[in-house]
């Protein structure tokens, strides 16, 4: 439950919407008073101070933005939350320019509603909430740039701790995009070694031709063009850290070759006859499930066994979506510095989105999304339609490929609108018929809440019993 003791102004206009919303965040604990327009909410603003104001953007008097100013001008701690059926961007821009915490479209999820309040009352103000931001970050920063406080990933840390600073070969393993390697720059960077040689070795990169003469350097005259010595990678990396990154890409032969530099630390160099002995740690990574490989035959179970006697498993983002908030601010702080913008917050609603898809590029995906975001971006803070991949675009072309629109009738001209509609009302009445014509269940379904789904019935002339 609410902190009983928070004080919200609700201010809408419409009658049925005060009187849901009421009852709704009464429910909650909290203490609500309501105003029916612009004018009587600023009456009741003289009156006395409010934690939190919802407030519609557009009122039959005074505008949604004058109540926004009059609040944030009388009581700068006070939280304000707009709301509208007539959502815009500009909207958006100019409510939170003016201190609102967040600006949310008609019809929302009452759920994702309470949250939201919740969120605004923890964090009262945006200095304060900057200021909470930073203190998520800073706790959830480990090891360097590795950020998230998922128990799983807590759960590395720990290994991380324990293992740094032995000569223990690690084996990262996860989807591609995950951290693999910043969680092998950690281990190193928590190690005695953290003042040595770092280097990465992408196994899936270098082509056969070249990976013996790249891993172990070379002597001069052993090839046509190798003109004078030159060091391998692995002899680069002496008395440090090396990472072979994409382990599995790995060819027989060299599988060979490498399980003599894992077991003796020492290796001949091309064209080479004495032996060149290092002092390395050796870590690696692979998004392959190695053990399938292993049992095909194209991975040897000896290279295996002695590169993997630690196993650290990096979860993929989908299922540690709680740290995308963090994750996403700390993109945001990175690129906005290095662009030279002043791009401080992320949209709550704009995070919910966020959190709302499964990424199958993981981090790396997430990264690139934030990146393309801040360079499109003229406002100081980014908001949903400032993101440069709408989620809701992606999914929404993902789906249309899989079904029986075809993109090219674009070429031939075409009505969006049709489309669109035709869309909508395909995923509406499939809903309705997995869920036996129950509306909450098709609500469920399809993420929207029950007024929602009731407005797109009603308006594409859908009518299904309950």
């Amino acid at each position: 439950m609410s902190d009983s003791n928070s004080k919200i102004l609700l201010v809408d206009d419409d009658l049925s919407m005060r009187e849901f919303l009421e009852l709704m965040l009464g429910a909650e604990g909290y203490h609500v008073d309501t105003a029916a327009s612009g004018k009587q909410a600023v009456q009741q603003l003289d009156r006395g101070f409010y934690d939190l104001i919802l407030c519609d953007i557009r009122l039959g008097d005074i505008s949604g933005i004058e109540v926004l100013k009059k609040a944030k001008s009388k009581y700068p701690d006070s939280v304000v939350i707009m709301i509208s059926a007539y959502a815009t961007a500009e909207n958006a821009v100019q409510a939170m320019n003016e201190g609102a915490y967040d600006y949310l479209p008609k019809p929302f999820d009452n759920d994702e509603l309470k949250q939201t309040i919740s969120k605004a009352l923890q964090l009262k103000t945006l200095s304060q909430e900057k200021s909470h931001l930073d203190d998520i970050l800073k706790e959830n920063i480990h090891f360097g740039r590795i950020v998230g406080s998922h128990m799983r990933m807590k759960h590395i840390y720990k290994i991380i701790s324990q293992v740094a600073d032995t000569r223990t070969n690690i084996m990262i393993t996860g989807e591609s995009g995950t951290g693999k390697e910043l969680i092998a720059r950690a281990i190193h960077e928590q190690s005695s070694r953290h003042d040595k040689p770092f280097v990465v070795i992408n196994c899936g990169s270098i082509p056969e031709s070249l990976i013996e003469s790249e891993f172990f350097g070379y002597k001069k005259g052993a090839f046509t063009g190798a003109s004078q010595d030159k060091k391998g990678l692995f002899e680069a990396a002496n008395a440090g850290t090396v990472f072979l990154d994409e382990v599995g890409e790995l060819e027989p032969q060299m599988q060979i070759k490498l399980l003599r530099v894992v077991q003796e630390r020492s290796f001949k160099p091309v064209g080479g006859n004495e032996d060149i002995h290092v002092d390395i740690r050796i870590l690696s990574a692979t998004n392959k499930q190695l053990e399938e490989e292993v049992i095909a035959g194209r991975f040897r179970e000896d290279l295996y066994y002695r590169l993997n006697v630690v196993e650290i498993k990096v979860p993929p983002l989908r299922e540690r979506k709680g740290d995308i908030r963090a994750l996403a601010q700390h993109f945001l702080d990175k690129y906005s510095r290095e662009q030279g913008k002043e791009i401080t917050k992320i949209s709550s609603y704009a995070v919910d989105l966020l959190q709302k898809y499964d990424f199958p590029g993981n981090i790396r995906e997430l990264e690139n999304l934030i990146e393309r975001s801040v360079a499109l971006s003229n406002t100081n803070i980014l908001l949903p339609d400032n993101l440069s991949l709408s989620i809701h675009k992606r999914r929404w072309i993902e789906g249309i490929k899989n079904r029986r629109f075809d993109l090219d009738d674009v070429a031939r001209g075409v009505s969006l609108d049709n489309v669109l509609e035709e869309i909508e009302k395909a995923y509406l009445e499939k809903a309705l018929e997995l869920s036996s014509g129950s509306k909450n269940k098709a609500a469920d379904l399809l993420g929207i809440s029950f007024r929602s789904l009731r407005y797109r019935l009603d308006k594409l002339g859908i009518d299904k019993p309950e």
